[in-house]
């Protein structure tokens, strides 16, 4: 099974997006949720995003600090307001769109 990465950080600057994934071990759409928001964040932030993965079977507590009720959990730290997206992440668009990359049509 593919081990999820802590963290893949990018340059310090004002213009990061600062993203927390909570996950709950290494499911298949814990795996999927990463690989997703991986390649969303490469092709759409390219350079400006910092990945935080927790694992809610190892730290419990973490997931009361963002009201975490359900995992694959997205939450958007930076830039303000905080955004979550609930799910694997594989529809693009939507997830576009809760991070406020594109416009709602």
């Amino acid at each position: 099974m593919k081990t999820l990465p802590l963290t893949s950080v990018a340059p310090a600057s004002a213009d990061t997006y600062v993203l927390r994934l909570y996950v709950a071990g290494q499911t298949p759409k814990c795996i999927a949720a990463f690989a997703n928001l991986k390649k969303i964040c490469d092709e759409h932030l390219a350079g400006k995003y910092q990945i935080e993965v927790v694992d809610l079977l190892l730290n419990p507590a973490l997931a009361r600090g963002d009201q975490i009720l359900a995992i694959p959990t997205l939450v958007r730290r930076l830039p303000v307001p905080v955004r979550k997206i609930i799910g694997d992440l594989s529809m693009t668009e939507r997830v576009l769109i809760g991070l406020d990359l594109i416009a709602r049509h």
